[in-house]
């Protein structure tokens, strides 16, 4: 039997860094999606604030298997 998995399209933000972006909608998601097996960065975008970055942006396709 093959295996199904659902895909559902997340922003993540942070004022530190893109990876910490992508970790924050990770950690976000986690709190109401059971086994996520994986996550693709599709855009990476951020706020700034005069000469300064102030806002890390990344838009993550999450992955996670069906339960049947």
């Amino acid at each position: 039997m093959a295996a199904i998995a659902k895909v559902i399209r997340v922003i993540g933000s942070s004022p530190e860094s893109f990876a910490q972006a992508a970790q924050q909608a990770v950690t976000e998601a986690s709190k109401t999606v059971r086994g996520i097996t994986g996550v693709d960065v599709v855009t990476m975008s951020a706020q700034v604030d005069g000469d300064k970055i102030t806002e890390y942006r990344t838009t993550v396709d999450i992955a996670f298997g069906v339960e049947r």
